[in-house]
Formats: structure tokens, C-alpha cells, sequence
């Protein structure tokens, strides 16, 4: 079961780009030949690349599969299941369901759906409707007034294999720029400008009263429960020192150069948008994930909000900087987050690893998603 011959392929390995053919037993690669198989149960991929199936630590994507639109809740398991197709079929085998435990708006859809949305993985896994492999990143909102209620319950599901701590209120971190507050969540939520001015005061008066008290309670019981954690939007060196001093793994989204170059020699894996690095620039006003990747100060990619950036990302980052080969650009999206997340099994086309793989077919300087496999088994 599960046996399969790729050939006449670009093959990304960790070092290289190899012409080859990729051999498959039980969902495990088991060699990687150079040249051109004639053995007849052999695809021919002509000439396509193949990637190892991409990683995600962080994306928010299952949330809008779940409310589509403001004030629509669609079936829950069916809205996994578009949420997974997406997924797939943009090169992801492995992906962290970001989930908010907190929001700045306490009639927020994340906070009614959150049980439901980590039941439902849960669920979907179980019955073998989703092609993916997921998991679960719960996103703290450590100013939220009730966040130690939310989070306890959590800390043993078996498929929470990340945290983040963050805090978005403004005049710090992703919001230093106050402007940029308003102009998102203003734009987000409709608000006159008599009451965004009310959301700001009070955002930052929880902020002030909770964040700190919170940021310490999650942290050690992260620790006790043996689960890795990532800080939100550093913006200074001394926000860096905080998340190596909690033993951080990851520095997620950071917004200055001064934080991403304190993470980067801290030994914290930096992990930026994807879209970011399509775009060329922050949705936000921060740092461009192009000058991080020139400093030597970017390791994991993220599709954040658009699950097909990653790829995109990718073949960007290997375009457009120069230096950059496309297996040092692969790798921020396959083995970089895989080692963050402690992930021995995967994240590289490399005997004894999941047969996780992405054919990707390039139009110009476009990747196209033709194919994927996990464990194997064709899911696109």
C-alpha cells in the first residue's frame, strides 16, 4: 500500500535541485535516484518540481470557513472540510489551526465558535475526512479580561502543539502607530468615529490591567504542560529578552528590524507572513519580510490570512533576493517549521521521512499546485 515512482522531476531537497525520481513505500520515501526511471509503474511528473509538503504554523483561515460573512456560522463540520480543501490544495500537509482564546470584541464570532472549531478538528481527524494533517495554535489574547477561564481547558488536547502570547492594543507592538489601529479595526467593525475612539481607551485600559498578569499565568502552565510558545509582534529588543527569558521558541510576526535582528541572534525562529513577502510590505506599516530575508533574519514563512501565499512566498523569496536559492527558500516553509514545531518526521524529501509531497508546475514565475501527497496517498 501506499508504493509509488516519481519521475523526471525537479526534486528540492534541503541542499539542492535534483533531476530525479522519488521512491515510496507505506507512506515513507525510501530512495532518491538521479536520472530518469523506465520502470513502467513510473509517473512521469515532466520535469515539474517537487517540494516537500509545506508546513503552516499559523494561519487563521479556518475561522472565515466557519463565518463566512458577519453573522453566518456555517455547518461546523463542513466548514473543516473547505477549510482542509483549501489547505491541500494550496501545498499545505501539515497545518497549525490558529484559534483566538480572546478577542478585543467580547460578541466576537472566534469566542462562540472557539470549543466548537477545536471540536470539530478533533472530530474530522477521527472520522479520515480531512486530507491534511492538522493541529491546533491557540493565539492568547492576553489582554482579554477572561482569557484564564478560556485557556485551561486546552493544555491537554492532544492536538494543541503551539501557543502564542500576544497583545494588540494600541501603541504597541503591531500597533505602535495608532493611526493604523484605527484605520483596521474601524474598518473591520464599522465604527463611528465617537466609538473607536472608546474602543482605543478602553483596549488599552485592559491591556494595562490584564496583559501582564495573564503573560506570566499562561507561560507557566505552558511550561508544566510541556507546550511550545511563541511571542506576537515583538517591536523592541527588550520584548525579545522577555520571550527568551520564558524560553520562546518562535518570534512571530515581528515588527522592527531592531526585533527581528535581537530574535535572529537570541537563536529564536523568526517567522514572518507569507503575504507580507508577496506584497513586498506589511498590511500593518512594519517591517517588510524581504528586508528580514535579506538580513539573514527570516526562518518560517506564513500563509497568515491567504493560505496560497506560502508557495508564492516561497518562489518570491527565491526570485527576488538575490542569494536566496530555491532550497534555502523551501526550506522556511517545510524542515524550518517542522524543527520548531518538533516535528522529526517530515519537512524535507529525504529517505525515512513522510512521503508529504507537492507537485508544483511553474507558469512564468507563478507556482501552480498540481498535485500533493501525504503519507503517499494523492489528497489533490
Amino acid at each position: 500500500m501506499n508504493s509509488m515512482i516519481l519521475t523526471n522531476a525537479k526534486i528540492v531537497t534541503k541542499e539542492d535541485v535534483v533531476t530525479g525520481t522519488v521512491h515510496v513505500e507505506k507512506g515513507r520515501i525510501t530512495a532518491i535516484d538521479q536520472g530518469h526511471s523506465s520502470l513502467p509503474q513510473a509517473q512521469d511528473l515532466n520535469g515539474d518540481y517537487l517540494l516537500p509538503g509545506l508546513i503552516e504554523l499559523h494561519t487563521d483561515n479556518m475561522e472565515k470557513c466557519f463565518t463566512p460573512r458577519p453573522g453566518v456560522q456555517w455547518p461546523s463540520l463542513s466548514a473543516a472540510v473547505a477549510h482542509d480543501v483549501q489547505i491541500v490544495g494550496a501545498g499545505i500537509t501539515t497545518v497549525f489551526d490558529a484559534l483566538s482564546v480572546g478577542d478585543l470584541n467580547q460578541t466576537s464570532s472566534r469566542l462562540s465558535q472557539l470549543h466548537d472549531m477545536a471540536e470539530t478538528i478533533k472530530t474530522a481527524k477521527k472520522e479520515g475526512v480531512l486530507r491534511a494533517d492538522h493541529y491546533l495554535h491557540m493565539r492568547c489574547e492576553l489582554s482579554f479580561e477572561t482569557l484564564l477561564d478560556l485557556f485551561p481547558p486546552f493544555v491537554e488536547n492532544p492536538l494543541v502543539k503551539l501557543v502564542s502570547l500576544m497583545d494588540h492594543a494600541p501603541g504597541q507592538r503591531q500597533f505602535t502607530n495608532i493611526d493604523k489601529y484605527r484605520e483596521y479595526y474601524q474598518g473591520k467593525y464599522n465604527f463611528s468615529d465617537e466609538k473607536m475612539e472608546a474602543f482605543i481607551e478602553s483596549h488599552q485600559k485592559t491591556s494595562q490591567k490584564y496583559s501582564a498578569k495573564h503573560r506570566a499565568h499562561i507561560v507557566e502552565l505552558c511550561h508544566v504542560h510541556g507546550l511550545p510558545l511563541a511571542s506576537h509582534d515583538d517591536a523592541t529588543a527588550e520584548h525579545v529578552d522577555e520571550a527568551c527569558q520564558e524560553k520562546i521558541r518562535i518570534s512571530e510576526f515581528p515588527t522592527t528590524i531592531e526585533a527581528a535582528r535581537a530574535a535572529r541572534d537570541k537563536g529564536l525562529q523568526v517567522l514572518m507572513g507569507a503575504p507580507n513577502m508577496v506584497r513586498g510590505q506589511s498590511h500593518s506599516g512594519n517591517i517588510s519580510a524581504r528586508e528580514l530575508a535579506r538580513e539573514g533574519a527570516l526562518n518560517i514563512l506564513s500563509s497568515d490570512y491567504f493560505p496560497g501565499s506560502i508557495l508564492q512566498g516561497i518562489f518570491t523569496m527565491h526570485q527576488e533576493i538575490e542569494g536566496i536559492t530555491l532550497p534555502k527558500a523551501v526550506q522556511v516553509a517545510t524542515c524550518n517549521p517542522a524543527t520548531a514545531a518538533g516535528m522529526t518526521d517530515r519537512g524535507e524529501i529525504l529517505p525515512g521521512k513522510r512521503a508529504d509531497l507537492v507537485r508544483v508546475r511553474q507558469v512564468g514565475k507563478m507556482p501552480v499546485v498540481d498535485e500533493v501527497w501525504t503519507e503517499g496517498i494523492r489528497v489533490y
